[in-house]
């Protein structure tokens, strides 16, 4: 009975390890679309019924969604050279076919070879996912800048530092 158990503990132990990768890896597949021009393929990562908040404007539907998207990149700044994303302090909960995972993430320009990296953005997110027909998907995200906001989020942000997922309602 003990080697069954332990087989059972170590089978949860791995499927927690492969949830928490398989989550890490959907935000770095999420950014590396956010950084070409044709943002359809974001729609892919999110539940049929997701929410997503990004410094106070918000989009529930795929077509909302597009065009959040296509708003900040108008409203960003034609900078040239080669853009990076840091994504860093990963914090994922499973709970089954349920998850919440926070993490910070800052944009970065490298303008030339020759000059030291700048820094673009900086912020943090919160999100819940739910797995679906096996795959995770974002259920809720809440996106809240703490620098380098563009223009477009001068109307709908607010400062956000005491956020946590205690303060916010679950999607389900």
């Amino acid at each position: 009975m003990a080697e069954a158990q332990t087989r059972d503990d170590l089978a949860a132990r791995v499927q927690a390890l492969e949830d928490r990768i398989a989550i890490e890896e959907i935000f770095h597949a999420y950014f590396g679309y956010g950084r070409s021009k044709d943002h359809a393929g974001l729609t892919g990562f999110f539940a049929p019924d997701f929410y997503l908040d990004i410094n106070g404007a918000i989009a529930t539907n795929a077509d909302e969604l597009l065009a959040l998207y296509k708003m900040v990149g108008a409203a960003k700044p034609r900078l040239t050279g080669k853009f990076h994303m840091q994504l860093t302090n990963f914090l994922i909960k499973v709970d089954g076919d349920r998850a919440t995972c926070s993490l910070l993430w800052t944009q970065q320009l490298n303008d030339t070879i020759k000059g030291p990296p700048r820094y673009i953005e900086q912020g943090r997110e919160f999100d819940w996912l739910v797995r679906l027909d096996g795959v995770w998907k974002i259920k809720k995200r809440i996106v809240i800048a703490d620098s380098g906001s563009p223009d477009c989020f001068d109307g709908t942000w607010t400062p956000r530092p005491d956020f946590s997922f205690e303060t916010e309602a679950a999607p389900w």
